[in-house]
């Protein structure tokens, strides 16, 4: 005999995907992946820090189930469990889980297929958060590393001078919305650096891996982890990863006007017909199909033009950011966006969470 049903679960899919950007899988490094322990929780899950997300298989990372007396509570369970997990490498999906999870029409059980349909757009766009703040924490322990750092005595000693100087400044791209930031600041002879110009900010404490900040009498708490170029930003209620930018711009990283870079790695699996250098291409033309992580996606002509140079081929496995081809855009062409997912229905992790009475 089944025992009896107790109480309410709710199960989300935590996905290396960025459902902003047409579900596209994610790869590479999972440095962190910290979900809240909490009675009721549970967590099932093949992956820790420091494995990597290939493309050879689904990209799920984790399912996190919540329990709870009634559905509304184990909802709040969930959602602040995801709210408060720590993931720092690929653009996952936990930031959709949670707005989903907290949407009106979810905690009124008003669901059907097309939740997504009706929704998707406002649940993807950017938060409002404060990026900004976080910014300025990653600039402050960045100045921090640098000055910790062996080095030259300018360097290591925060380049005092006797007299004020202009402001040094940071920037850096907020992932995956691409917004930039530039942050100014100072190190004074206390050797703590401090935000430029910036009223009702008071740092009270800095280090590689946490920033404390007074802001507006409020005390807000940042961990900080760094993956090379890549800064991950942790404080109550939300996650930021940015993109170190250099000072000067390096000329090697620089690519053509027209050029199709593949958006994730995977297979060339086909190549438009008769695709070669001097091929004419129309504006919107599926030009190259990628697959990965059993998704098709096509790689679109940005705009009319001639083909000038054809790095794909069928069978070749590429990288994300490799260079595909070139297209030379007529001077009166109207561009479109460069890529697009082939028709197919939505990957299993586009629905709602699940949940089971």
């Amino acid at each position: 005999m089944l025992p009896a049903a107790s109480g309410h679960a709710v199960e989300a899919r935590l996905y290396a995907e960025d459902p902003a950007r047409d579900w596209q899988p994610q790869t590479g490094a999972l440095l962190t992946l910290e979900v809240p322990d909490a009675p009721g929780l549970r967590l099932d899950t093949g992956y820790t820090g420091g494995d990597t997300i290939g493309v050879h298989y689904d990209p799920m990372l984790a399912k996190v189930i919540a329990h709870a007396p009634t559905r509304t509570e184990a909802v709040r369970l969930l959602a602040g469990a995801l709210e408060r997990t720590r993931i720092h490498g690929p653009v996952t999906n936990r930031e959709l889980l949670v707005r989903s999870l907290r949407h009106p029409d979810f905690a009124a059980a008003r669901l059907d297929t097309g939740f997504y349909d009706r929704h998707l757009a406002d649940l993807t766009a950017p938060g409002a958060g404060d990026p900004a703040t976080a910014a300025l924490a990653a600039a402050l322990a960045e100045a921090v590393r640098a000055t910790a750092s062996p080095g030259p005595a300018p360097t290591r000693f925060g380049a005092w001078r006797n007299l004020p100087s202009q402001p040094q400044v940071k920037r850096f791209r907020s992932e995956p919305d691409g917004t930039e930031h530039e942050i100014a600041y100072r190190t004074p002879r206390t050797g703590t650096p401090e935000p430029y110009d910036a009223p009702g900010v008071r740092v009270l404490a800095a280090a590689p891996d946490r920033v404390t900040l007074e802001l507006d009498g409020v005390t807000r708490h940042f961990e900080l982890a760094r993956d090379r170029d890549r800064l991950h930003v942790d404080t109550a209620g939300a996650s930021y990863t940015f993109t170190a930018l250099p000072r000067f711009t390096d000329p090697a990283t620089q690519t053509d006007p027209g050029s199709l870079l593949a958006p994730m790695p995977g297979t060339v699996v086909r190549l438009a017909e008769g695709l070669a250098p001097g091929a004419r291409v129309e504006a919107g033309q599926p030009l190259i199909w990628l697959e990965a992580m059993k998704m098709e996606h096509r790689i679109l002509a940005p705009a009319s033009g001639t083909l000038t140079a054809l790095h794909a081929a069928p069978g070749h496995q590429v990288e994300v950011g490799a260079l595909l081809a070139v297209v030379q855009e007529d001077p009166d062409a109207t561009p479109v966006a460069a890529s697009a997912p082939a028709p197919a229905p939505a990957p299993a992790s586009a629905s709602v969470p699940e949940e089971n009475a």
